[in-house]
């Protein structure tokens, strides 16, 4: 097991999202890189002992890596936030990434410096080695699993994805234009303009062979063979994606219609739309994605190109 000790905010709703994440062994709310030893919850509200609330966090790093691990920490906090998360002011709110194993500072380091590339304001989290950290009272540890209707500043939808997260980010990398270029026209115009090919009239929407459809710019994994359905619309669709963190949404109002654009996470490609007329037994949904803006890896190939962990999501 490894540990790191990880500031959010209110530590009741950090606790819990952390918590959800597969590979944490355990998780542990106090106060930390204070002034004073020992504190309670009402000195450190009130008494300026510059406490951080913080999550002891033990994790098994074969499951999630440090690196996989702050990415999700990042998806709960706002970066760029000084003192400050949700509605909750005060230095005791900061956000903080306190280490004890010197060998994390340059993941840590360099994990914070490509978090600043996607933000035009400064990262305001603090990054120091641990100098000291109290238990918070026993009421305050899981606090939401006792309280299940307890304050939270973060949102559950946020804690939901969390937990079902499975491919790590920091595997990938958003393409060169060189790298882009080599792409057939209608890929580009797909995954860049924002094109739409024929229905019926493309490589994927009438195929259901086992295996994964991954990002065609970047690898990233995005939807599995299980998950597609026959929906008559002339495109792939798909009930849901392997891992609700891999595609990002976003408002579309153009050609007259108001839809919900799906664009994936890593290579910020155009991928499609969500609409809310699929299968009412698989959730609801129906991602209806471009042919174009994906590779299919067939089951007999996905261990050998890298992606063996994700054959369990495969009939």
């Amino acid at each position: 097991m490894s540990e790191i000790y990880l500031a959010g905010g209110c530590f009741w709703g950090t606790e819990k999202y952390i918590a959800s994440i597969h590979g944490v062994n355990s998780t542990e709310v106090g106060y930390a890189n204070g002034k004073t030893w020992n504190p309670t919850y009402e000195e450190v509200c009130t008494n300026n002992t510059g406490h951080a609330e913080t999550v002891h966090v033990v994790y098994d790093p074969g499951i999630v890596s440090l690196e996989f691990l702050l990415e999700l920490y990042y998806e709960a906090i706002d970066p760029t936030a000084h003192n400050r998360q949700g509605g909750d002011f005060g230095v005791q709110y900061r956000t903080g990434i306190y280490y004890v194993d010197d060998k994390d500072l340059p993941v840590i380091e360099n994990s914070i410096s490509k978090l600043q590339k996607r933000f035009d304001k400064p990262i305001a989290i603090e990054v120091k080695r641990l100098e000291n950290f109290s238990q918070a009272e026993e009421y305050h540890q899981k606090y939401l699993d006792k309280n299940p209707a307890g304050y939270c500043h973060i949102g559950r939808d946020k804690i939901e994805k969390a937990g079902k997260a499975l491919i790590n980010p920091t595997e990938y990398q958003a393409p060169s234009m060189e790298e882009l270029r080599t792409l057939s026209k209608l890929q580009f115009d797909v995954t860049q303009k924002g094109a739409t090919e024929p229905a019926f009239q493309n490589q994927y929407f009438d195929s259901f062979q086992s295996g994964i459809y991954v990002d065609i710019t970047t690898g990233e994994p995005l939807f599995a063979s299980a998950d597609k359905f026959e929906s008559g619309c002339g495109w792939p669709s798909f009930s849901k994606p392997i891992d609700p963190n891999v595609v990002r949404q976003q408002e579309d109002r153009s050609h007259g219609m108001q839809r919900t654009e799906i664009r994936s996470r890593v290579g910020n490609a155009h991928l499609g739309h969500v609409f809310d007329d699929g299968p009412t037994e698989s959730g609801g949904l129906r991602y209806c994605i471009n042919s174009a803006s994906l590779r299919f890896i067939p089951k007999e190939n996905m261990e050998q190109e890298g992606y063996g962990y994700l054959l369990h999501l495969v009939k």
